[in-house]
């Protein structure tokens, strides 16, 4: 219940409301009886990480980099629909029920692409740090109002005024930089192609 109400005040409120004190108060309690459950708001907003990673389904259909990608895809979406949490995958190994779900599952799928164990292992903390970004800049944006559109269209502009003669590369480059296409999936296969071609050592 904690949990849950502390994502109900990060989702409403944002996350400077989101206090010990103010999920207390939406349980019409006092703080203090809190404590006996979670350490500290860091404490909370790990346990509500966790919870966000309940919603990732571990599917069984398709490929193993095809369920590899829906896994990760899904765990983006998840971390990244509620502002903060994936700054709280960055600097923490998982350790909550759901996120050693996840990755339990990523390991499988990895040693079914053929990948030894500590390549395998080396791997799930890249594709972790992957994730977290990636859902760290999906939150940004909505927590900006989710205009994505307008702000890749106020960087074109700013683009397009750039001096070519200061800029080269990006004036020539600009429509590359501003190609539309499934960027996430790309980066997510480029690790990959990596990581099957570099064994840890």
């Amino acid at each position: 219940m904690i949990v849950r109400t502390g994502l109900a005040v990060l989702d409403r409120e944002g996350l400077d409301a989101l206090t010990m004190r103010r999920v207390a108060r939406e349980l019409d309690t006092g703080p203090a009886s809190l404590y006996v459950y979670v350490a500290h708001r860091e404490d909370l907003m790990a346990a509500m990480l966790d919870e966000a990673l309940a919603r990732v389904p571990l599917t069984a259909q398709g490929t193993w980099r095809e369920q590899l990608h829906a896994l990760v895809a899904a765990a983006v979406e998840a971390m990244g629909r509620h502002e903060g949490l994936a700054a709280v995958a960055l600097g923490a190994i998982p350790t909550g029920d759901n996120a050693l779900l996840i990755l339990d599952r990523m390991l499988g799928l990895l040693k079914q692409g053929g990948l030894d164990d500590v390549t395998a292992a080396w791997a799930v903390d890249l594709l972790h740090l992957h994730m977290a970004a990636a859902a760290a800049e999906h939150s940004a944006r909505v927590a900006r109002g989710g205009d994505e559109g307008g702000a890749v269209a106020a960087a074109d502009r700013r683009y397009a005024a750039l001096p070519a003669d200061r800029y080269p590369m990006i004036a020539a480059m600009r429509p590359a930089l501003f190609s539309s296409g499934d960027r996430d999936a790309w980066g997510l296969d480029v690790l990959l192609n990596g990581i099957l071609g570099t064994p840890a050592r």
